[in-house]
Parts: structure tokens; C-alpha cells; sequence
């Protein structure tokens, strides 16, 4: 149990220090919803802030959190320009799912699989939903776990300050 317990700590205080100001990686290997394999250069927002949230078919927070998101979305781009991009982590037995899923939600998000959880692994994600935000440089500049009602709010209130300019 206490080697659970440490190896939970350790991954999640790594996951932790990698994120601030850490760039995107971007030779990871990831797919479109076509099944295209393309590399995680592609996500990009021409110097603006983004969002690239990991989700599952399955989850039901995820889900709960690109819905709140998709409800406000149109009005978040016409403000900052944010970008969200959905990095589905259902494995390749699932991942037929995701397209009926997102097109079944309306989701207007910019959507990949990471199938083999490479991208996942590289971000040190280790639960979902699993949200990032980005600044114009490609640095991911805030993180969060998890997700509760409302907490898209604050995220907007992040986005807002990185479209003016502002640090986190």
C-alpha cells in the first residue's frame, strides 16, 4: 500500500513540475478522427491560448466538462480566439466510439486519438479529464484534475488573461 501511495505522489509531482512553462511536445504520434496519424506539432493556434483537454468516451466528468465548455464555446472563441483541442485516450478497441460520440454531443472542438496513450504519457497525465491550458509560445502555463460544476469559469477568467497579455 505505501508503495502505491508513493509511486501515486511521485507521478503526480511529476506530472506537476513538468507543466509550468513546458512546452508542448511535439513529435508525438496521434491520430485524426479519420484514423490520418499525424504529430503533435499540428496543434497549434497561431499565437494564441488554447486548451487541450484529455478526455475518454467513458468519463463521465469529461464528458460533463467539453458539454459546460460547448455551451460557451462560440462566445470564449469570438473573445480571446482560444482554441480547444480533445485528446480522446480511448484505446484502439474503443476509439471507433469517439467520432459518433462527438458528433452525437455537437462538439465543435478540434478532436485526436492518442490510442496508445503515447501523447497521455507524454504530458504526464495520469487521470481524466486532464485539462491544459496553453499561451500563444506553446507553453502550458495552468493545469487542472478532475471536474466540478462550474469550473469552466475559471478556466475562461485564465483565457481571458492570456488573450490580454497578462501572465498566470
Amino acid at each position: 500500500m505505501k508503495r502505491i501511495i508513493l509511486t501515486f505522489a511521485a507521478t503526480l509531482l511529476f506530472g506537476m513540475a513538468m507543466a509550468q512553462n513546458a512546452k508542448l511536445p511535439e513529435n508525438v504520434t496521434i491520430k485524426t478522427l479519420d484514423g490520418k496519424t499525424v504529430e503533435t506539432s499540428v496543434i497549434q493556434n497561431d499565437g494564441k491560448p488554447m486548451i487541450i483537454s484529455f478526455w475518454a468516451t467513458w468519463c463521465k466528468p469529461c464528458n460533463r466538462e467539453l458539454n459546460a465548455i460547448k455551451e460557451v464555446y462560440e462566445d470564449w472563441q469570438a473573445e480571446t480566439g482560444v482554441k480547444l483541442v480533445a485528446i480522446s485516450i480511448d484505446d484502439a478497441r474503443s476509439s471507433a466510439k469517439v467520432r459518433p460520440h462527438v458528433d452525437g454531443n455537437g462538439w465543435e472542438y478540434e478532436v485526436y486519438l492518442d490510442p496508445n496513450q503515447d501523447f497521455k504519457r507524454a504530458m504526464n497525465v495520469v487521470n481524466v479529464p486532464h485539462t491544459f491550458l496553453v499561451n500563444g509560445k506553446g507553453e502550458i502555463v495552468w493545469q487542472h484534475t478532475a471536474y466540478v460544476d462550474g469550473s469552466e469559469d475559471e478556466l475562461f477568467e485564465l483565457v481571458k488573461k492570456l488573450a490580454n497579455g497578462e501572465e498566470i
